[in-house]
C-alpha cells in the first residue's frame, strides 16, 4: 500500500548498543519476499517486471534508552526556541480574548496543508457546524479533534493515547482503520504496484507495536532537552508511520502532546506546523537525515519552524485583537448586553448558528436573532444564507485574518 507522505533515505548501517555518543542510530534494513500482481492491464510488463522478486524495508534503531550529545549550536538554538515558546504561551495564557481556540485551529489547519489537505477559513468555520460538503475542511475538523485529544491525553502518552489521537483524526474518513496499527506493508513513493521503486519503504506491520512501544518509553524520559526530546521522538513516529494514514498529522499530534507533558506549553497550542509547512523540503530533509543516523537537522528544522511559528501567531492575535476593538467602536448596544458575548464568541467560532450560540452561550434558538442583528447591522457580521433553515452568519474581518494567516505559512512545496 502507497502512502503519499514523501520522505527520502539513505541506507547506513545501524549502530549497536546503549551508549552514549554524538551519533544517532540509522534505521537499518531487512530483505522480505513481494507477491507482484501480474494481472493483464495492471501495468506494462516492464513496470511489472521491476516489482518482482524481494523488497528491502527500514528496521527502526531502538532509541528508549539511547545517549544523545548534539554539537553545542544546535542545542543552543532548541534551547533558544524552547525559551520563545514558554514566553509566548504565557503572554496567549494571560490573554483575556480566548486566542487558545484561534492557534489550535490555525495549528490543525497547517498540519494538514502540509499533507496537501487545503480549506479557507470559512470552509472550515462551516464543518465544524456540520457541513460536509467539502471532504478536506471536515478533515481539517477532524484534524483539530486529533490535537484536542492529544492535549487531553498528554498526562499519559502511550500506545493507547496514540491509538486515540488517530482514531480522533480518521474515524470518520476511514473507521475500520481508525485508532488501529496497519496490518499490511506502505511505503512512500514510487506508485501503487509494489514498494521496490519507493523512496522510503516504513517497517514491516508485525514490527510496529514493539517500535511503538520503545517510542513509548523515549517519550518518558526526563533527561532530554526538552525540543530536541520532542523533535526526536517526532521523527521517530514518523520513520515507523504506524497507520494505513494519517501519520504525519498524527505525529504533529504526537508532538504537541509531548510539549504539554513536558509543560513547555501550559496554555496554548504553539502553531508549530505553520512554520514547519514554510519549507516542507527542508523539513521532509531533516526527517530522511533522521533515518540516516544525523539527529540535528530535525532538531533545528523544528526550532526554527517554532521561531516561524511564533511570529505567525503574534500577528495573527494582533490583527484579531484589532478586528474586536475595532468592533467596539461600531457595534450599538448596552454595557450588559449578550451581543458582547457573541462578539467574544467570533473569535473563536467566526461562523455561528442558532444551535452554536445556544450550545456555547444559553441564548435559546427564538432569541438568537436579537442579538445577532445589531452585529450584522454594524456590518461585524454577515449572513451566509438567506434560507429560513440552517441559517447561519459569518464574521468577515475574523476570516479574512485566518486565511492571511495561512497565507503566510505558505502552501505545501513537495508532494
Amino acid at each position: 500500500m502507497r502512502v503519499s507522505f514523501l520522505d527520502g533515505f539513505r541506507s547506513l548501517p545501524e549502530e549497536s548498543g546503549n551508549v552514549t555518543t554524538a551519533s544517532w542510530p540509522a534505521v537499518s534494513y531487512e530483505t522480505l519476499p513481494w507477491q507482484t500482481d501480474e494481472r493483464p492491464g495492471i501495468a506494462s510488463r516492464q513496470a511489472r517486471r521491476r516489482h518482482r522478486g524481494p523488497y528491502r524495508t527500514a528496521v527502526p534503531a531502538k532509541i528508549a534508552e539511547r545517549g544523545l550529545h548534539l554539537p553545542a549550536d544546535v542545542t543552543a538554538t532548541a534551547e533558544e526556541a524552547s525559551n520563545e515558546i514558554a514566553r509566548f504561551d504565557a503572554e496567549m495564557g494571560g490573554e483575556l480574548a480566548p486566542f487558545h481556540a484561534v492557534l489550535l485551529r490555525s495549528e490543525s489547519t497547517s498540519s494538514s496543508r502540509i499533507e496537501n489537505l487545503t480549506a479557507s477559513a470559512r470552509a472550515i468555520a462551516e464543518a465544524e457546524l456540520g457541513d460536509s460538503g467539502r471532504r478536506n475542511a471536515g478533515e481539517i475538523v477532524a484534524n483539530t479533534n486529533a490535537m484536542k485529544a492529544a492535549i487531553a491525553l498528554s498526562d499519559r502518552i502511550d500506545a493507547d493515547a496514540i491509538l486515540a489521537m488517530h482514531r480522533s483524526l480518521m474515524e470518520h474518513t476511514d473507521p475500520e482503520a481508525a485508532g488501529r496499527w496497519r496490518t499490511q506493508q506502505v511505503w512512500i513513493g514510487g506508485g501503487n504496484l509494489g514498494p521496490h521503486d519507493a523512496l522510503f519503504v516504513p517497517p514491516r506491520h508485525t514490527r510496529v507495536a514493539p517500535a511503538i512501544d520503545d517510542l513509548v518509553r523515549f517519550a518518558a524520559r526526563d533527561d532530554l532537552p526538552v525540543l530536541t526530546h520532542v523533535a526526536l521522538a517526532h521523527a521517530q513516529f514518523e520513520t515507523i508511520h504506524p497507520f494505513p494514514d494519517g501519520n504525519g498529522r498524527t505525529g504533529r499530534a504526537l508532538l504537541h502532546a509531548m510539549l504539554r507533558a513536558k509543560a513547555l506549553t501550559r496554555s496554548v497550542t504553539v502553531p508549530v506546523s505553520a512554520g514547519l509547512l514554510t519549507n516542507t523540503e527542508s523539513y521532509f530533509a531533516a526527517l530522511t537525515a533522521y533515518r540516516a543516523g544525523d539527529p540535528t537537522a530535525i532538531v533545528i528544522r523544528v526550532a526554527e519552524a517554532s521561531f516561524a511559528a511564533i511570529a505567525n501567531g503574534r500577528r495573527l492575535v494582533r490583527d484579531l485583537r484589532a478586528v474586536r476593538q475595532e468592533w467596539d467602536r461600531r457595534i450599538a448596544a448596552r454595557g450588559d448586553s449578550a451581543v458582547w458575548r457573541v462578539a467574544d464568541l467570533l473569535l473563536r467560532h467566526p461562523v455561528v448558528n442558532a444551535a452554536l450560540l445556544a450550545r456555547e452561550l444559553g441564548i435559546q434558538a427564538n432569541n438568537a436573532p436579537r442579538y445577532l442583528q445589531p452585529l450584522e447591522k454594524a456590518e461585524v457580521l454577515v449572513e451566509s444564507t438567506d434560507r429560513k433553515r440552517n441559517r447561519a452568519w459569518r464574521a468577515p474581518e475574523i476570516l479574512e485574518a485566518l486565511d492571511a494567516f495561512a497565507a503566510r505559512a505558505g502552501r505545501r512545496r513537495s508532494e
